[in-house]
Formats: structure tokens, C-alpha cells, sequence
């Protein structure tokens, strides 16, 4: 799976985010807006057609209007970018990664439970 950008990243958080099937333009224009970011068209509409070609989104058109439709779940990209970051940094290691969370003091003493009910409700299904 390719890389996108963080500006690409944003765009299909929204359309992920989106209850509708498919995404207008307009929504997404409006979206960006109420996050304080007011983007250009021009600019939203390159970052649009990047992600098309990526193969993340397809566009079809309605009359004046393109609703785009993601083509990759939220859940696929998030597993993709696990695995490539476990790879990159831990060499494939889940529990690198997991010891440093710990030994770093990264979480949270609830999140450190729920972590922890997550790996033996895990460890039961084998």
C-alpha cells in the first residue's frame, strides 16, 4: 500500500468519517473549514486526484458534482501503517514495541489495563 501524506491523511480521515457511502467535494470543503483549515480549491481538488491515483478514493461524477467513495478502509490503512512502522523501527517486533510503551512511561495506568485485557482475550482465542 502506498504512503500518502499527512495533507492526504486528513482528507480520507474525513471521508472515513463520513456516515454517507460517498463524499461530496463540498463536504469535504465545508469539513476542512470547520477545522480551521480553509483549503484552496485547486489545492483540495490536486490531493483529491493523488488519491485516486494512489488507489485510495474513486470519483464519480454527478452532473456538476464529484462524490468520492474510499476504496480502502480506515482499519486496512491503520494495519498497513503498523506494520510497516513495526518493521521500520522494531524490526517486526510487536513486543519491542509494546515494551517501550511501558518502559516509557507512554500509557496511561488505564490504558495499560485495557492493554492488558486486550492480549489475554487474545491469548484465549488460539
Amino acid at each position: 500500500m502506498q504512503k500518502i501524506s499527512d495533507a492526504e491523511l486528513e482528507i480520507m480521515k474525513i471521508i472515513w468519517a463520513n456516515q454517507e457511502k460517498s463524499t461530496l467535494f463540498s463536504y469535504l470543503m465545508d469539513k476542512l473549514a470547520d477545522k480551521g483549515k480553509p483549503w484552496q480549491k485547486n489545492t483540495l481538488i490536486t490531493l483529491l486526484r493523488r488519491l485516486i491515483n494512489k488507489g485510495f478514493l474513486k470519483a464519480k461524477k454527478m452532473g456538476r458534482r464529484n462524490e468520492y467513495t474510499p476504496l480502502i478502509s480506515e482499519f486496512e490503512y491503520q494495519t498497513a501503517q503498523t506494520q510497516n512502522f513495526l518493521k521500520k523501527i522494531y524490526e517486526g517486533s510487536v513486543k519491542g514495541l509494546v515494551s517501550n510503551l511501558i518502559s516509557s512511561d507512554l500509557l496511561e495506568n488505564d490504558e495499560y489495563e485495557e492493554l492488558k485485557t486486550l492480549l489475554e482475550k487474545g491469548k484465549t482465542k488460539k
